[in-house]
Order: structure tokens, then sequence, then C-alpha cells
């Protein structure tokens, strides 16, 4: 098994309050492959992070995909993940690039530090409403 091949079904958590992180919950829902994503809101009132051993904290810092065997997968790597168990591997074999591997790596963490800012700019200003809410 490659590092970024999860068991499927995975499970995506993803900020809810966040408009880049809905828009892509959005394409996974529609997907053809969608059964092999669980989608799970950290921002939901019933959702428990303690029951998972993690915080909400830890889980707005990056990204988080647990695979159906409790393996977890943080940052690009979840999104390497994710993308694997969906069926696009070539994609996934790119991004593992010596070099480029590097340069996504770096940039996703540049993203993840300002991805409720960058929400605000690409909704043309809207308010994204967790920008105060459980924000790191």
């Amino acid at each position: 098994m490659t590092p970024h091949a999860p068991v499927t079904p995975v499970t995506l958590f993803y900020d809810g309050h966040c408009p880049l992180c809905l828009r892509e919950v959005a394409w996974l829902s529609r997907h053809p492959r969608r059964r092999r994503v669980r989608l799970v809101d950290i921002q939901a009132d019933d959702f428990d992070p303690a029951a998972l051993g993690v915080t909400v904290e830890a889980l707005m810092g990056r990204l988080h995909l647990r695979d159906a065997e409790g393996r977890w997968y943080r940052g690009m790597d979840a999104s390497r993940a994710l993308y694997h168990g969906l069926g696009y591997r070539r994609l996934v074999w790119l991004s593992t690039l010596p070099g480029l591997r590097q340069v996504l790596d770096w940039g996703y963490l540049g993203f993840a530090h300002h991805r409720l800012r960058l929400g605000r700019w690409l909704g043309r200003g809207e308010r994204c409403p967790g920008a105060n809410k459980r924000e790191r």
C-alpha cells in the first residue's frame, strides 16, 4: 500500500464556516464516487472532537482525513489521500514528484493559514462566518 492509498470510505473533516471548504464539499457531494467519502463538519453543534482524540483547534489548522482503518492524514497528505481514494492516482503521483511535492506542501501551509481570508476575498467581500469562531 502506498502512503497515500487510504482504505475507503474515508472521513473528511471540514470547516463548515469556510466558503472555500464548502465549495469543495459541494463538489464532493456531487462526485460520482461520493460514497467513498464521508463528510463531517467540525463546526456542527453535534460534532465531538474529543471522541476522536483531537481538538477543534488542531482540525482547524490543517485538513484532516481518516481512513476506514483509523489512519490519519493531515495537510497536503490528506488531500493526496482524498484524491487517491476518489481515483485520481496520476494526479496524486504527480504531486509527489521531488521538488513539486515540496512546493505543494509549502503552498498548502500558506493556503491553510490564510483560507478564511481568501474565502472572504473570493466571495466578493462576503463575511466568512467562521472568521472569529474557532479560528487559529
